[in-house]
């Protein structure tokens, strides 16, 4: 059966040359410069050995004072002109990548650059391997999913998040209002694979049954949608370090409805808001009740009132500073009151590109790591991504029902699933 190969490319000034051996690969310490004339590739004996849905960083050294023009190719087919070839294989198997660089002089300098993919020795997983930080911000569900005990820290909060959502355990967490996030590892790269969606968010998403609205769309019902961002660990140190981040902009950033810059911070209960708690008898809650205070820094403030439903604290008990502040982009709202009596709310779905967004079955739970834009709102193109961060992007609450807040199940790289 003929190998599929998937390259993946991107110049970054950042990216280290990959000679060095690897904790999979292999590789021999010992190198070869090959080229010359200008150019020169450092090529471990025997090629360069890299082990699939990994990255190979390879960086030719120029040792002349001219500025070069790189084409990185595979037989006829150019797979990069970035000055650093950044490549990955979902595929085990041998492929000879040949470089050309050309300077303005029209010196030309051709490289062959033999590169083996290995198979790991410990086959990967499609699904989370790690949480590194869990921080949900206050909701009706926070303490119960997953649920605290007493005495519980923030590690332990990290090791129930994983025990509910990571493995295909197929259970669930909460992450509150807005900006209560979740940010999980796998045991592998998931690559980015040119015109293909790469991995799935697994939420509770649901569409309506009975919406008394006859004219609304049907991807509608309770859709409560968290911002994604991803991150490709660039320089190795098994982190998501802060300027890796790049969040998937999806419909709603592509249709400017989205208010970037955005930040909120809750305030811990005092033990006089519990007086606010509801009479078991009631129906709908007085949704002004004061409970867990916040403000933002777009001049609103206001309360989460604690409901009928759940009667626990809704403040992270793991959390011992009297504030939380959390920061991100803003989604517009989504949810509208279809009765016109209070009793009948609606969470209608974004078009794409978000979590808990859409059906577990559906495209509209897929994420295409294409759609990753920079700080500045700039594409960027990564090779695949190590880490995905998940968090409440809207800021609303619907009466009775309570506030808006992202429930996360799973993620699934949709390549290793094939």
């Amino acid at each position: 059966m003929k190998k599929i190969f998937i390259p993946i490319v991107l110049a970054s000034l950042a990216v280290l040359a990959s000679c060095s051996d690897d904790e999979e690969g292999g590789q021999k310490q010992t190198s070869s410069s090959l080229g010359g004339n200008g150019v020169v590739v450092d090529v471990p004996d025997g090629g360069f050995t890299t082990p699939r849905c990994r990255v190979l960083d390879i960086k030719p050294r120029v040792t002349d004072s001219t500025t070069y023009d790189f084409t990185w190719s595979i037989g006829d087919s150019i797979i990069s002109r970035a000055g650093i070839l950044q490549f990955i294989s979902l595929d085990a198997g041998d492929y000879d990548v040949t470089m050309q660089a050309v300077n303005d002089d029209g010196n030309t300098v051709v490289i062959d650059v033999p590169i083996s993919v290995k198979r790991e020795t410990t086959e990967y997983t499609p699904y989370i391997t790690s949480v590194l930080d869990y921080m949900p911000a206050p909701g009706q569900f926070v303490n119960e999913l997953p649920e605290y005990t007493e005495g519980d820290t923030q590690e332990d909060m990290n090791r129930k998040a994983l025990e509910s959502i990571g493995n295909n355990a197929k259970g669930m967490i909460t992450l509150g209002m807005y900006g209560g996030y979740v940010i999980c590892g796998f045991d592998h790269t998931i690559v980015n694979v040119p015109g293909e969606r790469d991995f799935k968010v697994l939420g509770n998403a649901f569409y309506a049954d009975a919406n008394p609205n006859p004219d609304a769309p049907v991807e509608g019902g309770s859709c409560e949608p968290g911002i994604v961002m991803v991150a490709y660990d660039s320089n190795h140190n098994g982190v998501p370090d802060d300027d890796e981040w790049c969040e998937i902009a999806g419909s709603e950033h592509r249709n400017g409805t989205v208010i970037t810059g955005y930040e909120i911070t809750y305030s811990k209960p005092y033990p006089d808001h519990e007086a606010v708690t509801p009479p078991e008898d009631e129906q709908f809650w007085n949704v002004d009740a004061e409970y867990v205070p916040w403000v933002d820094n777009q001049g609103n403030d206001g309360f989460l009132p604690k409901n009928v439903y759940h009667r626990q604290d809704y403040y992270p008990l793991w959390v011992e500073s009297e504030e939380l502040t959390l920061t991100g982009s803003l989604l517009p709202s989504n949810a509208v009151e279809e009765s016109g009596t209070g009793g009948y709310w609606v969470l209608y779905a974004f078009d794409w590109g978000y979590a808990d967004n859409g059906l577990n079955n559906d495209e509209t739970s897929d994420i295409d790591i294409d759609w990753a834009v920079d700080a500045d709102g700039n594409n960027i193109s990564l090779p695949g991504v190590d880490f995905i961060k998940i968090y409440t992007g809207v800021n609303q609450h619907c009466g009775w029902l309570g506030e808006t807040s992202t429930e996360v199940m799973g993620i699934n790289d949709l390549h290793l699933l094939k």
